[in-house]
């Protein structure tokens, strides 16, 4: 089929830092079984109908989920985005991701950290939160159940804030003790102020307009089916599939 994905060689060097050691017995062909992974991603499809040219479906299914709980493809999008070199800007936002009934159903095992899908005036959600650079490559990901504030993805990702001048980001991370730890890491804020603010809060409107750029990528993102919609219901390998997608899209 001509319409297949395939990795190219230089991908392939570019990922084989990457890859877990193999113990034993070789792996199955690293390059088609990626390939097949990819497609089955950006397409939407289940795990049995995949292509015959990727090899056999359980092949495909076993190597992502089993790297997905090691969190390989996780490691993939940080360590390639690593390389940013991003000096000068980062912008931060959420967005909502619709969860399939087949996510919700059945019950979450004795002693889990729960799914991280919540209940939103959409339905049942889980939220994407994203930092990404000047040109909107994303560079970190956290997903928290569709309920959840963005105050706390704020906090879970800004230890990993890299050093840069500006923040960009929308009313929803207008809280003072936000704009204080970023001040505190030499990072401006240009955030616009709530409305319930008593003080106008003054920020550059100028600069502020290049925050479309992390909406486009989340656009982008949501071009792969498993990640607009989410299938799995396991919180890690739905994120797997999200840094999956990031890494092909901005970081290959």
């Amino acid at each position: 089929m001509s319409d297949l994905f395939w990795l190219t060689d230089a991908q392939m060097a570019r990922l084989e830092p990457f890859f877990p050691k193999s113990h034993g017995k070789p792996r199955v062909d690293d390059r088609r079984v990626l390939s097949g992974i990819i497609f089955i991603n950006r397409n939407g499809l289940r795990w049995r109908d995949a292509p015959a040219a990727y090899g056999p479906h359980k092949t495909l299914y076993n190597r992502w989920k089993r790297w997905s709980d090691k969190g390989v493809f996780a490691r993939m999008m940080a360590g390639l985005a690593a390389r940013h070199g991003e000096k000068n800007t980062v912008m931060i936002d959420a967005t909502y991701l619709k969860a399939h009934r087949t996510a919700t159903s059945m019950g979450v095992k004795k002693g889990g950290g729960g799914r991280l899908i919540g209940r939103t005036k959409g339905g049942m959600n889980t939220k994407l939160h994203a930092i990404c650079d000047s040109k909107g490559r994303p560079l970190d990901l956290f997903v928290t159940a569709g309920q959840v504030s963005d105050y706390i993805g704020a906090r879970a990702l800004l230890s990993s804030l890299p050093n840069v001048k500006w923040l960009l980001g929308d009313r929803g991370y207008d809280a003072d003790w936000f704009r204080e730890a970023l001040q505190d890491k030499g990072i401006r804020a240009c955030i616009p102020g709530r409305k319930q603010r008593k003080k106008p809060v003054k920020y550059d409107k100028r600069r502020y307009k290049r925050r479309n750029r992390i909406e486009i990528m989340f656009g982008r993102l949501k071009d792969w089916r498993r990640v607009a919609t989410r299938y799995d219901r396991c919180p890690k390998v739905f994120l797997s599939a999200i840094a999956l997608a990031a890494a092909v899209i901005y970081w290959l």
